[in-house]
């Protein structure tokens, strides 16, 4: 059997939706519950805990405008899951690949850990690619 015949099965598992605890999928809705600590409920530096950190917290809207007019994607993955370790804390950010792939949600028989958190580290960061100010 063809690999093309099996490409709506697969479709269909991981359209599937969340067993278990429910877990937020959205770029925003991932901002809101892990990010707005720090950074803000309009990701601009200036959540409740940032007062209480040793490090500036960047105002993560103006991404694109520090480099140049263009979003640093590359940069900001790396940051999100933990390879760009940014200061935070005196140390670094949360490692939120680390995180990410340790909720629980859907399961499809594959080791969904990993290929979940790289989902919800790349629509966290098309989020805020879509947050940028002109």
């Amino acid at each position: 059997m063809s690999a093309v015949r099996f490409l709506p099965v697969a479709i269909t598992l991981l359209a599937a939706p969340p067993t278990g605890a429910e877990v937020p999928s959205t770029g925003a809705a991932l901002f809101a519950a892990h990010c707005a600590t720090c950074h803000g409920a309009e990701a601009q530096g200036d959540g409740p805990m940032a007062v209480l950190l040793t490090v500036a917290v960047p105002d993560l809207t103006r991404l694109s405008a520090r480099n140049g007019g263009s979003f640093p994607m590359f940069e900001v993955v790396q940051s999100i899951d933990g390879r760009a370790r940014p200061g935070a804390h005196g140390g670094p950010m949360p490692l939120w690949g680390a995180v990410f792939g340790e909720t629980p949600g859907f399961s499809v028989g594959l080791q969904e850990g990993p290929l979940e958190a790289q989902g919800r580290i790349m629509a966290l960061t098309l989020w805020l690619e879509s947050i940028q100010a002109e």
